[in-house]
């Protein structure tokens, strides 16, 4: 049975995080990314159809793994508090349409997210580490982790230092990752974005992939959604390759959060393809995946309403975040 990176750090790759050149060794060991073929098998995915029965199984299974989220400068605790009602009963005329995941806020908005999820199975995600640039100390960057957790984030989302990734400096971003680990303490699990659009190449996103799981890791996340270039049908189906190789070899299973840029319920099921293709059906469950979005979950309802009634509510049927 596979354990979580959380739970089980010790993942048998010990020695090669002993120092920076094994380190360097390992990642630059790791297979080429095969650009065409990666992006073709992507493609070929997307258009796989469905029938309807599995349609509505879809749409129900990515409401169940929408991280909503509202990270802008003018969020305010009666915004996000009506956001966590939201996520808590996305269709307040239909009971059995699922809550979604999680509410995902800045660390400072945590204790109005937590009080409007309080009682439902709705996680709260809380940014942190100088999001979204990760331009910070890391003294800066630990308090902003131990901010949110004490206000009683259940998740965490990181960034890495993209600038030291870049430049080759794997051993910072090792031990960088390792300590927001033991600032999220037990009790908060560990997303780590890379920010995949400013890595520059599928290599990069595979050693990035590597890195972030050696370091304990319990998701691997695409972006922020703050960059012109976020989550892609390639840059998914790499990252969901090097969970399931990651667990292969170590029995420690990572979940995958694509970010930004996942608007409609068609993008939705393609990236459930992905998933059951690539990492297969144990990573079909939001502890494994999710979508980081905000009007993704709109569009899922408005679907949802359109199979049960054969026809589309429009957009005042959905509350606009």
């Amino acid at each position: 049975m596979p354990t979580t990176a959380s739970a089980a750090p010790a993942h048998g790759l010990a020695d090669v995080t002993a120092s920076d050149s094994t380190l360097r060794r390992f990642l630059h060991g790791l297979p080429g990314v095969d650009t065409v073929g990666l992006e073709a098998r992507a493609a070929s995915l997307g258009t796989r159809s469905i029938k309807t029965t599995a349609k509505a199984y879809a749409l129900d299974l990515a409401i169940s793994m929408v991280d909503l989220t509202t990270l802008e400068g003018a969020d305010t605790p009666g915004k996000v508090r009506a956001l966590g009602a939201k996520a808590v009963r996305p269709d307040p005329t239909d009971r059995t349409a699922p809550s979604t995941a999680a509410v995902c806020v800045y660390p400072d908005m945590v204790p109005a997210a937590k009080e409007a999820v309080a009682g439902s199975g709705v996680k709260v995600a809380s940014v942190a580490t100088a999001f979204p640039a990760g331009r910070a100390s890391l003294a800066v960057k630990l308090a902003d982790v131990r901010e949110a957790v004490a206000a009683g984030a259940d998740e965490v989302d990181m960034v890495i230092d993209r600038g030291a990734f870049l430049a080759g400096h794997y051993m910072k971003v090792y031990d960088e990752i390792t300590a927001v680990r033991e600032a999220c303490g037990t009790s908060a699990r560990l997303k780590v974005i890379f920010e995949t659009g400013e890595l520059s190449t599928y290599d990069n996103i595979r050693r990035a992939s590597w890195l972030g799981m050696l370091a304990g890791a319990d998701f691997i996340k695409t972006s922020t959604g703050k960059v012109a270039v976020n989550a892609t049908p390639a840059n998914t189906l790499l990252m969901l390759e090097a969970v399931r190789d990651f667990r292969a070899q170590t029995g420690v299973q990572v979940g995958v959060k694509p970010a930004g840029g996942i608007r409609t319920a068609k993008d939705a099921i393609k990236f459930l393809v992905l998933v059951n293709e690539t990492a297969g059906g144990d990573w079909l469950d939001n502890h494994w995946f999710r979508f980081g979005a905000s009007s993704l979950l709109n569009d899922l309802l408005m679907q949802r309403q359109k199979l049960a009634t054969g026809r589309y509510s429009g957009p005042d049927y959905v509350t606009v975040d």
